[in-house]
């Protein structure tokens, strides 16, 4: 019997799945032709899909072969990518519309049940809407299967290239170090160059090489000059340009420095890109030149960048670097720094030359090794240089430039730490053969080293920047603004730190694509863009009503006769209405289904009720405050033993003021469960009671005209009702009074009280009325044993006097002295 290889039989059942998913898309779209539908899909979509259907055939066979390049593997996913955009625009189309029509047949009811008659125009309505459910539901089936298979095809060929590409990392090679492979890769390289220079040659002799230049002489010689000009006399021109430039402003804060520096890159860069194009215009150079010539612009590009950003990393002109560097390094930082470049550049060439070549792996190896020991050991070079690094003096720096460099070195820090590891690491590899290993690793130390100083050094530049606009200074370097640059910075270096350690352009765009796409919850997908228009519509609810709020505030409520506790209630819970509706409405703004959230609510709802209790308890009794208002603000209440004036009024808590001027902030459940005493509720009248106190034997109604006659003078005290003076009874020590009156305002009864004692003491002075002090008889029992213990003492004092010792004085017996009789009575305990 004839064996099937599994392979064959993955694709038969792959076939007959495509034959047979195209023969129920094209019944469906019969069916929809046959409803007659102006939504019917068009030739062009049709010969889309079929398109589409033959793509993804000879994806899944080039991906079960798994034998085309991986430059065919990118291009085929770039086509399934295309393919997955559309399907997933179309499967997000007519969703309202869908909505709708189900919701107009969940109002018609369930259909009546097999046997059962239904009247003849709800029936056609019942059609005609599932008839157009069914037209748009069509075109939505298809592309989310389609969407789901192209994204299923595009996973599996980013796991074939990744693996590949792992594959060759971890390959072993040839070693570079064994003497066989000298000769060869050293032959190679100077077959190249000759060759190189044998073409040149037959291109400069070449007679349509003559003609074309005599031809284009005048424009040649054009570029020529200026390329040249550009390249020797740029940074000149650019240090003029910066002394023109500084008369703007902003001197001394290195903006228009750093401008400079640019320019210094700009200028002679644009000088090499003229003097290409006059090359390439000229013609002079053979296949190999000018795909050489094409790369040029980029190699100075990188020579003239890391250049410039040596200068900035501890140029000279600065007062402070960024990085400190011992006064006699900074040149051969600088120096070290140049050529790491030149080590980039060689490594490009190299990596033109094995394409041109297509040298062997034994040549490759020779070539790369000793690039990758001269990036090694500049690495560790600078490694040496940055553990100069120290912290700034503050007396040597007053403004506090100083810490910029300390923030520099600590970003940089981590990546020299891994640049010093990989400078053992790298040769190492190449040695034992892994040379693709060790390329993958030296060589993105470098950028990454080079793009987290370039992030540092523009930050910088945009701390001066705001410091020359904002007028701050250096003082702007320390500001919150200059911390969230260096955090967008650092955001935006993620992408090109992923593509310098060999992610692909299509893995960002994946990864973008996924973070766009969102997440789903229930029916209802959670996408930046749904969250954008949530936060843009919360936004401006929210602004409206604080400015509504700010106008009932400020504008309406004063002119009304409401009270300022009401005027407070009002702002308030129409500021928590204002943010309710804002965010319902940004809710559905955003295409939120709130009803999908239910289960999240429900689940919220428990942890609430253990959890927060304490909270939602607080928050509803801030409620109560605000509809009730058992209290407003201003106030004078006490709660707990806590007494001062309401000042604030919120749904957690409320702010207390008390006379000592701190603020006690109470929680809100504490004013509706406790005994809370307002002393101003509805209004400001309150009582003040002046106890007074004179000696025994004093006429009680003479005291009590007095008082009357205090009371009644003082312009806080009402008249009606009148105050009264209590005769309260006979204290210890004196006749008791009370002066007992209502005050207009009770916010004053301190002051009222101290004015009465003060009159109290004036005039009983006056009178000769005595304001006794406490007075208490002291009783001794047994008071002979005093005089005897007396007695004994002095005997025993003189005794040790003439024996020249002074002891300490015995205590006396309590029992001996008796007890004594505090109580004032005379019970007979003498």
């Amino acid at each position: 019997m004839h064996r099937i290889s599994p392979v064959t039989a993955i694709a038969w059942l792959r076939a007959l799945y495509f034959w047979t998913f195209t023969v129920l898309a094209a019944a469906f779209l019969v069916l929809t032709l046959a409803g007659g539908s102006l939504a019917q899909t068009s030739e062009r979509d049709t010969d889309y899909y079929q398109n589409w259907l033959k793509t993804a055939l000879r994806a899944e066979q080039v991906i079960d072969a798994s034998r085309a390049s991986s430059a065919a593997f990118e291009q085929l996913r770039k086509d399934l990518t295309g393919y997955r955009q559309s399907f997933q625009r179309v499967s997000g189309e007519n969703k309202q519309r869908i909505s709708t029509l189900e919701s107009q047949l969940a109002a018609l009811g369930d259909p009546p049940a097999e046997g059962s008659d239904e009247p003849e125009d709800i029936a056609a309505l019942r059609a005609s809407l599932t008839l157009q459910l069914n037209q748009l539901k069509v075109p939505r089936i298809v592309a989310e299967e389609a969407f789901r298979r192209a994204n299923g095809l595009i996973g599996e060929i980013d796991i074939i290239i990744r693996d590949r590409r792992t594959k060759r990392l971890l390959e072993r090679g040839p070693s570079p170090l064994n003497p066989e492979h000298w000769p060869g890769a050293f032959g190679a390289l100077s077959k190249s160059g000759r060759t190189l220079w044998h073409e040149t040659q037959a291109q400069i002799g070449n007679d349509t090489t003559v003609e074309r230049i005599s031809d284009d002489l005048p424009g040649i010689l054009v570029l020529l000059i200026t390329g040249i000009l550009l390249v020797l006399r740029g940074r000149p021109w650019a240090r003029a340009m910066g002394n023109y430039l500084r008369a703007f402003g902003a001197r001394g804060t290195g903006v228009w420095s750093f401008v400079v520096s640019l320019l210094q890159v700009l200028l002679p860069l644009l000088g090499v890109l003229v003097l290409t194009t006059a090359v390439d215009l000229a013609g002079i150079l053979g296949v190999r030149g000018t795909l050489m010539l094409e790369n040029l612009p980029s190699w100075a590009f990188i020579l003239l960048t890391f250049h410039w950003l040596g200068e900035q990393l501890v140029a000279s002109r600065r007062e402070v670097d960024l990085v400190s560097v011992g006064e006699g390094r900074r040149g051969e930082v600088r120096l070290m720094i140049d050529m790491l470049a030149a080590v980039l550049v060689l490594q490009d060439v190299l990596t033109q030359f094995n394409l041109l070549e297509n040298t062997s792996q034994e040549t490759s190896a020779v070539l790369a090794f000793p690039l990758i020991v001269a990036a090694a050991l500049i690495l560790l070079r600078l490694q040496k240089y940055g553990s100069l690094n120290s912290k700034p003096d503050a007396e040597a720096d007053p403004d506090g430039e100083g810490r910029i460099a300390a923030g520099a070195s600590r970003i940089i820090a981590l990546v020299r730490q891994g640049s010093y590891l990989l400078g053992f690491v790298a040769p190492v590899l190449a040695a034992l053969g892994y040379v693709n290993a060790a390329e993958a690793l030296i060589y993105p130390a470098i950028n990454t080293l080079f793009l987290l100083t370039a992030l540092a050094v523009v930050q910088r530049f945009a701390g001066d920047l705001y410091g020359w606009l904002s007028g701050q200074g250096q003082a702007a370097q320390d500001s919150l603004l200059f911390v969230g640059i260096g955090f967008l910075l650092a955001l935006l270096a993620l992408p090109l730190l992923a593509l310098i350690w060999g992610a692909r352009v299509a893995d960002l765009t994946e990864l973008w694509s996924t973070f766009l796409a969102g997440f789903q919850i229930g029916d209802t997908r959670i996408s930046p863009m749904a969250f954008l228009s949530f936060v843009v519509v919360f936004a401006a609810g929210y602004g409206l009503t604080r400015l509504i709020q700010s106008s009932l505030r400020n504008s309406l409520l004063p002119k009304t006769k409401i009270d300022p506790g009401g005027q407070n209630a009002i702002v308030s819970g129409l500021g928590y209405v204002g943010i309710f509706l804002a965010a319902l409405v940004a809710i559905s703004m955003a295409g939120l289904d709130l009803s999908s959230l239910a289960i999240v609510a429900g689940a919220l709802s428990v942890g609430i009720g253990f959890g927060l209790q304490t909270i939602v308890s607080n928050f509803v009794s801030g409620i109560i405050l605000l509809v009730e208002r058992p209290i407003s603000k201003g106030d004078w209440i006490e709660v707990g033993g806590l007494m001062g004036y309401v000042r604030d009024i919120s749904v957690r808590s409320t702010r207390i003021e008390t006379f000592d001027r701190s603020d006690v902030i109470v929680p809100n459940s504490d004013l509706i469960t406790g005994t809370v005493t307002n002393y101003t509720r509805g209004n400001t009248v309150g009582r003040v009671i002046v106890p007074v106190g004179v000696a025994y034997g004093t006429d009680p109604r003479q005291v009590e005209a007095i008082l009357s006659e205090i009371a009644r003078a003082h312009p806080m005290v009402l008249m009606k009702p009148a105050p009264n003076v209590v005769f309260q009874g006979f204290g210890a020590d004196s006749l008791d009074f009370e002066i007992r009156a209502i005050l207009r305002d009770v916010n004053w009864v301190l002051s009222v009280k101290s004015d009465l004692n003060y009159e109290i003491v004036a005039r009983f002075a006056a009178e000769g009325i005595e304001i006794p002090y406490a007075q208490r008889d002291l009783w001794i029992r047994n008071p002979e044993a005093l005089g005897a213990l007396a007695a004994t003492a002095v005997a025993e004092a003189g005794t040790t006097a003439e024996n020249g010792n002074m002891p300490k004085p015995a205590q006396p017996d309590l029992e001996d002295l008796g007890q004594a009789d505090t109580d004032g009575d005379a019970d007979g305990d003498k």
